[in-house]
């Protein structure tokens, strides 16, 4: 008779794997990526290295895991840019995203200080290794396209381009500028911010 998948003896591969991931993500901030050792990530799991090394067997693989969290993250935003190619007011449907990607901004603020903290290492090595550039690049031709698009009048898509910086550069460098403020609070500032610039 097998056993429950609750008893810690026989703990999915995959309990582990989130396990490594986030305490390595939590290293990763505060100490940055190069600065952090498979020893270290190890000891702070109190596991061996060579359980770690059943998982990741490099330190690289675990930034590449990481970095497509957040990926998947865009990805999925992204597509929603497809609702303003339906002929739908492109303003309205503009600000329906940008409270998405706020809301996903917050669930995943410690990945997006992981890209912030560690921006070299990430172009380094994820870029060598991204299997996905094809997909990033169709997620910015999207956002071109629909700030290109000679229906909509010109002075709105400025308004569109400039709502998005600014929910991107507000929200993606919280702790520089906006130290002290909680995520939702800021959340709720910028989320006015856009649609004052969109009235």
């Amino acid at each position: 008779m097998s056993q429950p998948a609750t008893d810690p003896k026989r703990r999915p591969r995959g309990a582990m794997r989130q396990r490594i991931l986030d305490v390595a993500l939590q290293l990763f901030i505060d100490q940055g990526y190069e600065a952090t050792s498979l020893r270290e990530i190890a000891e702070r799991l109190d596991v061996s290295k060579a359980a770690l090394y059943y998982h990741f067997e490099q330190k690289a693989e675990i930034l590449i895991a990481l970095h497509l969290r957040l990926h998947e993250v865009g990805l999925h935003v992204a597509k929603r840019l497809d609702d303003l190619d339906t002929g739908a007011d492109p303003v309205k449907a503009w600000l329906s995203l940008l409270d998405e990607f706020i809301e996903n901004l917050k669930a995943n603020r410690d990945l997006l200080l992981l890209h912030q903290r560690n921006m070299q290492a990430i172009r380094q090595i994820v870029s060598e290794a991204h299997e996905n550039q094809a997909e990033h690049e169709e997620m910015e031709e999207r956002i071109r396209r629909v700030l290109s698009d000679p229906r909509i009048p010109l002075r709105t898509r400025v308004r569109m381009g400039c709502a998005l910086g600014a929910v991107i550069g507000t929200l993606l460098d919280i702790d520089s500028m906006f130290a002290g403020v909680s995520i939702d609070e800021l959340a709720v500032l910028v989320r006015e911010a856009a649609r004052d610039l969109l009235a």
